[in-house]
């Protein structure tokens, strides 16, 4: 699954989530890196079918290196990609995605994905938080 990084080989993403999310994520990616869809497209899983959207995903594929990220472990979305890596297993699908990890990813892209997902997802964990003021007591 490694390969070595290089410039003329970075990874397109593909964002496979429900509802508008898939597009939602990209379109945030965009205006804040200015990627354009060569780098970074969404696939979302909205109105149809399961195999509707393993055909969606499969076409979203470049012809080169690719990553798929899903918004649910073991969602539909997540399912989907599964199906499709089963016939290109050099591609890896990430799941839990959100914006810090797709930002890291477009920014990343080259590197060799055995560094590059375990960074996904550690960035993806790193930015999660949570802040609840306490109520003042009586």
């Amino acid at each position: 699954m490694s390969e070595p990084p290089t410039t003329s080989g970075r990874a397109r993403g593909i964002v496979v989530a429900h509802g508008g999310l898939a597009e939602g994520l990209v379109d945030a990616v965009r205006q804040i890196a200015g990627v354009t869809p060569e780098e970074l497209v969404g696939v979302p899983n909205r109105g149809r079918g399961f195999e509707d959207l393993c055909a969606r995903t499969r076409d979203a594929l470049a012809p080169a290196r690719n990553v798929i990220f899903t918004d649910l472990p073991s969602g539909s979305c997540h399912l989907a990609a599964m199906i499709v890596v089963r016939e290109l297993p050099e591609i890896p699908v990430v799941t839990g995605v959100n914006l810090p990890m797709l930002l890291d990813f477009v920014f990343n892209r080259g590197l060799g994905f055995d560094e590059l997902v375990p960074r996904l997802a550690e960035k993806a964990r790193d930015s999660i938080g949570g802040n609840r003021h306490a109520p003042p007591r009586p």
